[in-house]
């Protein structure tokens, strides 16, 4: 494809008004720039960072619930590690691609300049992209991200599940304590939580994208699995960060906290304003900062 093609088509009206409303699927081109395929990837996986390397193994039990086991690629090269992952139940994801993947960070800035262009005054002032290849049977867990996600669908089929965003499926104290880095991005699931989700399958040249703190989760569908998963960052979702960020302080101080919905954008700046210089101070301890890596990807294939 050319320079100048766009990756993201032209969007409807209704794809325009949906974007960060409601979840919305989108087409891309993001496969016809070759930068996805084996060879390429098996490159890539032999020169990436270790420190923005991720492998997770998920274990799943009978009743459907995940654990999660972080691992290291120990010595193997890219194209073993790629061959791990088509063989197990292994998720790779390299964070960062858009910096450490130069090529891929090129694609990304195109893709979303095509977005801003279908969608009047969505001016992303931050985009960071995980490139994530997965097994034919992995499955992420139910979960939320703090910053706005375009999840670029490249190999493999994949489901994935979208739960509204109220205090049912994703409760603010829980996002506070995700923006305090207290817990993981993951949350309690229960299967009856499956009635208020809206469904996905998405084939390669599909993208999905849903509005601000949505809980989601995914299956791949007894395929191997590339996706690009790009966080984005406006200065509407920074200010709503930082005020749950904020909000989390002065619940942990026993002090009112609004329901963010309910909070006027006026005061959801107050409250931004004052979490910069709350987060220098350190108040609190991150509980995230390290993850056990408990295995070496040639001991977690079938």
């Amino acid at each position: 494809m050319t320079a100048t093609a766009p990756l993201v088509p032209a969007w409807t009206a209704d794809q325009a008004a949906s974007f960060g409303k409601t979840p919305m699927t989108f087409a891309h081109r993001l496969a016809e720039t070759g930068l996805f395929e084996d060879e390429a990837l098996a490159a890539l996986l032999d020169r990436y960072p270790a420190e923005l390397y991720d492998i997770n193994l998920f274990d799943i039990d009978a009743e459907g619930r995940l654990t999660l086991r972080t691992g290291q690629r120990g010595r193997l090269p890219g194209r073993e590690v790629l061959a791990g992952v088509k063989e197990g139940r292994v998720w790779v994801q390299l964070r960062s691609a858009e910096t450490y993947y130069s090529e891929l960070g090129q694609a990304i800035r195109r893709a979303f300049a095509d977005i801003s262009g279908n969608v009047r005054g969505f001016r992303p002032v931050q985009l960071t992209g995980q490139l994530i290849i997965s097994a034919p049977q992995a499955k992420v867990p139910f979960h939320a991200d703090a910053p706005g996600v375009c999840l670029f669908h490249i190999r493999g089929r994949k489901r994935i599940w979208i739960y509204p965003n109220d205090e049912v499926h994703m409760p603010q104290r829980g996002m506070e304590d995700i923006m305090l880095k207290q817990i993981t991005e993951d949350l309690p699931y229960r299967p009856e939580m499956d009635a208020a989700a809206q469904v996905f399958d998405l084939e390669p040249g599909m993208a999905v994208t849903w509005p601000l703190h949505a809980p989601h989760r995914i299956e791949n569908q007894g395929t191997f699995n590339v996706s690009l998963s790009v966080d984005y960052q406006t200065w509407a979702t920074r200010m709503t960060n930082g005020a749950h960020y904020t909000n989390g302080l002065l619940r942990r101080w026993k002090l009112p906290v609004a329901a963010m919905d309910a909070t006027p954008a006026a005061a959801q700046a107050v409250l931004w304003a004052a979490h910069l210089p709350l987060k220098r101070m350190n108040l609190l301890q991150d509980r995230i900062a390290r993850f056990e890596r408990s295995f070496e990807l040639a001991g977690a294939q079938r």
